[in-house]
């Protein structure tokens, strides 16, 4: 699901199930990141894919890359895969307007 910037942090803001993924490569992982935030890089293919097998179904998963079209991809793999709750950030990181911090 695509959700803009102010609805992407106003459901993860009330949940306490979520977990933050990047799904950018570790180099712009390592640029900055929104806080909490894993990394599981998509173009590792095959790796992705079992790491993401690997994640606990349960909870509910907001995903972002550097413009939105990556991690979009990645919420339809994680669908697939049965993680029903994966929340894309419209626009990435380069639209975001909130913190940034160090990984």
């Amino acid at each position: 699901m695509n959700l803009t910037q102010e609805d992407w942090v106003s459901h993860l803001e009330g949940d306490a199930n979520a977990v933050i993924l990047d799904v950018r490569t570790e180099d712009e992982y390592n640029e900055g990141i929104i806080s909490n935030a894993i990394n599981i890089d998509i173009h590792k293919g095959a790796i992705f894919v079992s790491e993401i097998e690997a994640l606990d179904k349960s909870k509910n998963y907001y995903v972002y890359c550097r413009s939105g079209a990556r991690s979009a991809k990645a919420c339809e793999v994680m669908n697939e895969l049965g993680i029903e709750n994966a929340f894309n950030l419209t626009g990435g990181i380069l639209a975001w307007d909130g913190e940034t911090v160090s990984p």
